[in-house]
């Protein structure tokens, strides 16, 4: 595989720094557009004479299609440039957004959010390669939790929008019109950076060969572990994170909407862990990083199985988004680094298998709270996340030792 010079310390410029805010303001949008649709579907649902589960279908399709199109871009990245494709899917995301805007029933809707899913994919894996090939490995944390900043506040951001502009006279239509004009600008504001923003060379001899790109990163033993990490990671606490809402109203009979209030307080988790990664990586280092992280997100589901109060379901929530990110961070900081010729195609695969992770743990989880109750739900992921985060630590702990070998 050809290697590829990593940036110094010196890389680390204020051009370098104000390109990372545009592409953490590109990140809100794409976060936002996750999340739009969850407060719209008493709206969809009302204004196409749908029901709620039907009108769901737009939050799905658009994942399903933003997954899978991920294994497209990263290839596409490594070939023309990251930050060249992040710009042209920020544009294909304006021009889905506002067709959708437009849409006359809600078949089209649906077509038009599988494109709009697609053009999503290429933004934020291929914004966190670019920070990979431009920003030096001891800063490559932090940095990747500014970007993160700028994905948790667009989720958040995303479902305050659309319970507003469900509520509103402008309805749906007005929350794709107002996404359609941020993507815009931010898409403008990469364009005029692009000549200044530093780009690493094509890969695979200037080729582009989507299978075999995938296929040299799949090969290397670290990536498997990395992209397997994060496999499980999406299977015990995504999927797991799904149900608590269902959980807290079965349990203690609270409104739904309550029950979502609190457990959003785990992106609020996130946010905290963002602003403050950089004196946290610098004093626990990563093996504990993520060592501890796995035990505070199996902590927290414990907690839930035994809470006296459904109150506490948000302080817990908190602590669990704050551990995550600890874990997650660290885990695509070493994406960024598993295939260091090919970063475009290592963080496609990477998001990839979260996304996988992802849709089995839902899957798995929907079948195990139907059938055996929230206890299952709670306590697989207390013990398996935990173990997780032991094993990665314990590989990097190998990892480091046969490199000073």
């Amino acid at each position: 595989m050809p290697s590829r010079p990593e940036p110094s310390a010196a890389a680390a410029t204020g051009s370098t720094r104000s390109s990372v805010l545009v592409l953490a303001l590109a990140a809100f949008f794409s976060g936002a557009a996750l999340r739009i649709c969850d407060g719209l579907l008493p709206r969809l649902a009302a204004d196409f004479g749908i029901t709620a589960g039907t009108a769901g279908q737009v939050v799905l399709t658009f994942a399903i299609a933003y997954g899978v199109s991920q294994l497209v871009f990263g290839p596409l990245g490594d070939r023309y440039g990251k930050a060249l494709v992040v710009c042209c899917a920020l544009f294909g995301c304006a021009g889905a957004a506002l067709a959708c805007a437009f849409a006359g029933g809600f078949d089209m809707l649906l077509r038009l959010r599988v494109l709009w899913g697609i053009a999503a994919g290429g933004v934020i894996p291929l914004a966190i390669a670019w920070i990979g090939d431009a920003v030096p490995y001891e800063e490559r944390q932090a940095t990747l939790a500014r970007l993160l900043l700028g994905t948790l506040s667009g989720m958040s951001a995303g479902q305050l929008g659309g319970g507003l502009f469900a509520d509103s006279p402008l309805g749906w239509r007005g929350a794709f019109g107002a996404l359609c004009a941020g993507y815009v600008v931010i898409a403008v504001m990469l364009l005029a950076r692009l000549r200044s923003m530093p780009s690493a060379p094509p890969a695979q001899g200037g080729r582009l060969a989507f299978f075999p790109q995938l296929a040299a990163v799949a090969a290397i033993p670290w990536a498997r572990l990395v992209v397997g990490a994060a496999l499980l990671e999406g299977v015990f606490l995504i999927g797991a994170l799904a149900f608590l809402p269902s959980y807290l109203h079965q349990r203690f009979g609270i409104p739904l909407s309550a029950a979502g209030a609190l457990v959003a307080l785990y992106a609020v988790g996130g946010l905290l862990y963002a602003m403050a990664a950089k004196p946290i990586v610098r004093r626990l280092g990563e093996r504990r990083m993520v060592l501890h992280g796995g035990w505070i997100v199996g902590a927290g589901f414990a907690a839930w199985a035994v809470a006296p109060a459904a109150w506490w379901a948000g302080p817990i929530a908190l602590v669990v988004g704050f551990g995550t990110y600890m874990f997650h961070n660290t885990l695509q900081t070493h994406a960024t680094q598993m295939a260091p010729a090919m970063r475009g195609s290592g963080m496609a695969l990477f998001a990839f298998c979260l996304f996988l992770g992802q849709a089995i743990g839902v899957w798995m989880a929907g079948a195990s709270f139907d059938r055996f109750g929230a206890l299952p739900l709670l306590l697989l992921p207390a013990v398996a996340l935990p173990l997780t985060g032991w094993g990665f630590s314990a590989a990097l702990r190998r990892r480091a030792g046969a490199a000073a070998a």
